[in-house]
Order: structure tokens, then C-alpha cells, then sequence
């Protein structure tokens, strides 16, 4: 590599490649320990700054065109299949919105009435509920009670304390909790309505807007752009649609089965399934873990059914329904996700955890095309 003598002695190359090869490393190493402070310092600034409390106040004043914004990207391939079709844009963003809108009609006149008529009979059902899980605990401690220095006793009168103070908190604060997820109702529909029309009217010219945003950009990074955005938009769209369509077939198939379980209110934790399937790794856990306690205070039976039930749902939401999902081919690691979910959830709770991983993946695309591009990770090579 290098042949040169420098002050009358030949340099010893074998020596100077180690040299260089370390050196590498060592910046490799550098470049990984910076980011890591980086992100600690953003994090710190963030905090005593208040600026995520800045941007939720934010997020949420903007949220309907967000929405709309979201609404326009899903349903513009529709759009544009339509336009290929010769129906002109305004008359295809016409024709997707009377189907979003009639498809929305369909589901809330069909399992509206009958998932509130559920939410009332488990409602109506959660002081006997509390019942037998008091039943249930009391023969477990009985069975304990004769074990040597164990005081089976104090501890189950301890437990039957925090669980009329969890059934005495649910009672009072129920009226105060039905008004403000009323008002939180009313005012999440306004908002989604507003959307709804933003969506509309992107919906019309949404074609223009990846190039509309390429155009701020110098015209040797304007091909770089479109191809970075076509990447990131396909592989996210993927994952959007591939995760509705697994949530609903979950929502489907555990709803069936809690129904022939003969548990309260199967409808309703159906959907909390299917709802909670949408975060990677413990959202079945957080799903299932609430319909096998209530069925279980029921009996022994449904609580053995229910657990079936779940367990085969997510057997089968793992090994069929999961391939649907397109992002999952991204490989991802699990603990770049967990971790995703952990610092997502911590700063926006539920919600973060479900835009953890479309996020991490977006990044990770835009990082394999810049790295792909001009190999970030052997700059000195």
C-alpha cells in the first residue's frame, strides 16, 4: 500500500495498515459514543426544557391534519389506481370517501350498540366479579395457611384491603370517569371529522405533494429524494395496512372465540385484543392478560377456554397473520424494538408505543440508503 522511505528508512507497511485498520475502529466506536451522548444530551434538554410537553400541546392542536394527512397517504395508491383507470382524481377522492364513509357507517351501526349493551353488562357485573376473585384468593390462602412461618393470614386480609380500595375507586370515580370519556368521545370525533375533510382535499392533489417537497431541494438531491421517499413511503404503507388488516383478523377471531367461552362482554375485549396486537411483543400479553383474569373470576372452565382461546389466536397471529405484515420483513432486532417501545412509551404512552415501530423502521430505511449511497460506516476506506 505504501512503498515510500522517509529519512533513509523504508516504512513498515504491514505495521502502518494495523495502524490505520485500528484507527478505524476506534472512530467507528467514537462515532456510536457520540450518537449515544448525543441522544442523552437531546434527552436531557428535553426534559428540563419541557420542549415534549411544547410538542404535545402542538401535536395536538395540528392533530386533524395529521389525520388528514395520513387518510390522504393510505388511500392514495386507491386514488391513483382509480386515475389509471381513466376516472379523473376529484371523482376517485369522491368514490374512496364514499366508501371510507359508508364502510364507517356499516361498522358503528353494527357493533356500536352491541359493544356499549357489553360495556354495561360488565359494568353492571364487576362487584360480583370482585367476589370471586375474594373466593378464588381466600381457598389459595387456605391452602397455604399450613406452611411453617408463613402468616397466610395478615397477608390475605392485606390483599382483600387493596381490593375493596380498587372496587371502593371504581365506584366512586365511575361517574366522573363515563363523563370525561363522553367528552373525550365527542371531542376525538370532532376532531377525526375535521380530519376527515383535510384528508378530502389532500386526498384530490395528494399526487403533487412528494414532488411539491422535492422541489425545496437543490436538483442533484432531487433524484436521491424521490427515490429515498418512494422507499420509505412503500415500506411504511406495507407496514400500516399489513397491521390493520392483522388487528382486524384478531379482533375477528378472538371475539368468536371469547364468544363460545361464555366470558362477559366478549365483544369488548376482542377489540382491546385487537387494539393492543397493533404493538410488537407485548401487546398480545397486555391484550389477553384481562380477559383470562375476568374469565377465570368466573369460573375455572371459562378461564381454562378463554387462555385456549388466546393461545391459539396468537399462534396464529405469529405464524399467518404476522407475514401479512410487510414491515416485519425490515429485520428489525427485538431489542431495537423493545427499546423503541420503552422510550416511545415512556414520552407518549399507548400511543408511542404504536408509532414506535413505524418510526424505527423509516429511520432505519433512510439510514441503508444513505449508508447504501455513500457508505457512511466506511467513510475512511
Amino acid at each position: 500500500m505504501f512503498s515510500k522511505k522517509n529519512a533513509g528508512k523504508e516504512i513498515d507497511i504491514k505495521k502502518l495498515n494495523d495502524v490505520i485498520g485500528l484507527t478505524k475502529n476506534i472512530l467507528k466506536i467514537a462515532y456510536v459514543l457520540i450518537a449515544i451522548i448525543g441522544v442523552y444530551a437531546i434527552t436531557l434538554l428535553f426534559k428540563e426544557w419541557n420542549i415534549m410537553g411544547f410538542i404535545k400541546t402542538i401535536l395536538t392542536i395540528v392533530s386533524p391534519l395529521f389525520i388528514g394527512i395520513i387518510i390522504a397517504w393510505l388511500f392514495d395508491p386507491f386514488v391513483k389506481w382509480l386515475k389509471r383507470k381513466g376516472i379523473r382524481r376529484g371523482v376517485g377522492a369522491s368514490i374512496t370517501y364514499f366508501i371510507l364513509l359508508g364502510g364507517l357507517f356499516i361498522l358503528i351501526s353494527a357493533i356500536i350498540p352491541l359493544l356499549l349493551e357489553q360495556i354495561n353488562e360488565f359494568a353492571s357485573s364487576i362487584p360480583s366479579i370482585f367476589d370471586s376473585i375474594k373466593v378464588w384468593i381466600d381457598g389459595a390462602f387456605d391452602k397455604l395457611g399450613n406452611i411453617k412461618n408463613f402468616d397466610a393470614l395478615s397477608m390475605k386480609t392485606e390483599l382483600f384491603t387493596k381490593i375493596e380500595e380498587i372496587g371502593l375507586g371504581l365506584t366512586q370515580s365511575l361517574p366522573e370517569t363515563i363523563v370525561n370519556f363522553i367528552k373525550s368521545l365527542f371531542s376525538g370525533i370532532g376532531v377525526f371529522l375535521v380530519g376527515l375533510i383535510i384528508g378530502f382535499y389532500l386526498l384530490i392533489s395528494f399526487d403533487n405533494v412528494n414532488e411539491s417537497i422535492v422541489t425545496f431541494l437543490p436538483k442533484k438531491f432531487r433524484p436521491d429524494a424521490r427515490d429515498l421517499m418512494n422507499e420509505v413511503n412503500t415500506s411504511l404503507r406495507r407496514f400500516v395496512q399489513g397491521t390493520l388488516v392483522a388487528a382486524t383478523l384478531v379482533f375477528i377471531a378472538t371475539s368468536l372465540g371469547l364468544s363460545m367461552s361464555g366470558i362477559k362482554a366478549p365483544l369488548l375485549f376482542g377489540l382491546f385484543c385487537g387494539i393492543t396486537n397493533i404493538i410488537p411483543y407485548v401487546g398480545p400479553y397486555i391484550g389477553g392478560i384481562p380477559a383470562i383474569v375476568v374469565a377465570f373470576s368466573q369460573d375455572v372452565t371459562t378461564g381454562l377456554f378463554v387462555l385456549i382461546v388466546i393461545i391459539i389466536v396468537q399462534f396464529l397471529e405469529g405464524n399467518f397473520f404476522q407475514p401479512i405484515i410487510m414491515s416485519k420483513t425490515m429485520k428489525l432486532h427485538p431489542v431495537t424494538i423493545m427499546l423503541g417501545l420503552l422510550v416511545f412509551g415512556y414520552y407518549w404512552g399507548i400511543i408511542g408505543m404504536i408509532l414506535a415501530t413505524p418510526i424505527i423502521a423509516a429511520s432505519k430505511s433512510i439510514f441503508v440508503f444513505f449508508n447504501e449511497k455513500y457508505d457512511l460506516l466506511n467513510f475512511y476506506d
